[in-house]
């Protein structure tokens, strides 16, 4: 059986730093993936909450980090999942710019570290595995959903 961490990898750089020319996994080619697409928002567009409601881009954000660093300190040897608070990310809505570039740049950080992380070779428990491939999809998920958010950082259509 092939190695499936060997697999999500290129996957989850695309989702992470975006596609190039040719077609990708996952995005449409150049687009520019999460950090690339939130660097073009102002703190002020990060703070606003949805008019149907819910949690800011800042606190998606915030959230993704949160996750990622916990995986990040398991992959270490620790065991960051008995006592994780999921839900302060979503009490952290409203940003300055200063905040703003320092979620981003913590994201990048959390999120690089994961991407060197999946590519070390260890063995897996079929638990472990899964957490594996939902930390790929769970990633998706909210860039999808930043971008249904805000329409300014859609990626590329198939037609561009």
């Amino acid at each position: 059986m092939p190695d499936i961490t060997g697999a999500l990898s290129p996957v989850l750089d695309e989702l992470i730093a975006g596609a190039g020319p040719e077609p990708a996994w996952v995005l449409n080619p150049h687009d520019p993936g999460l950090l690339n697409s939130l660097q073009k928002l102002s703190a002020e567009e990060a703070s606003a909450i949805p008019t149907t409601g819910g949690a800011s881009i800042a606190a998606h954000v915030d959230h993704l980090r949160y996750g990622l660093q916990l995986l990040n300190r398991w992959s270490q040897g620790d065991d960051p999942f008995a006592d994780a608070d999921y839900s302060a990310s979503w009490d952290r809505i409203k940003v300055s710019e200063a905040e703003w570039v320092a979620r981003r740049e913590a994201l990048r950080r959390e999120a690089d570290a994961w991407r060197e992380a999946i590519k070390i070779p260890r063995d897996l428990t079929d638990f472990e595995l899964t957490a594996v491939v939902a930390s790929v999809a769970h990633l998706a998920y909210h860039l999808g959903a930043i971008r249904q958010m805000n329409r300014a950082i859609r990626g590329p259509s198939e037609r561009d």
